[in-house]
C-alpha cells in the first residue's frame, strides 16, 4: 500500500471525528490532529481503534502517543503493516 493510499484511508477513518472541516480538507503531513483538526482525546482513541481494525495491526501505547500529526500516524501505520 502506498503512502498516498494509507493517507486516504486514514482520512476516511478520521472524517467523522473532525471538528474543523476546512482544516481537514487542507490537511497535510504536518497537520496536528488535536490542535488543527480539533479532534478530542476520546475521539483520538476511537480513531486508533478504527485504524487497528482497518489495517489489522496493533498500535501500542507508545506509538499511539506519537500519532499527533497526519504524517506521524501514516509513518506508524506503514511501519506496522
Amino acid at each position: 500500500m502506498t503512502r498516498e493510499e494509507l493517507t486516504a484511508t486514514l482520512k476516511e477513518i478520521m472524517g467523522p471525528y473532525v471538528q474543523d472541516q476546512a482544516a481537514f480538507e487542507a490537511a497535510q503531513e504536518d497537520t496536528h490532529l488535536m490542535n488543527d483538526l480539533k479532534i478530542n482525546s476520546q475521539h483520538l482513541v476511537d480513531i486508533i481503534l478504527d485504524v487497528e481494525d482497518a489495517f489489522d495491526i496493533e498500535i501500542d501505547d507508545e506509538a499511539a502517543e506519537k500519532m499527533m500529526t497526519v504524517g506521524a500516524a501514516v509513518d506508524i501505520i506503514q511501519a506496522l503493516i
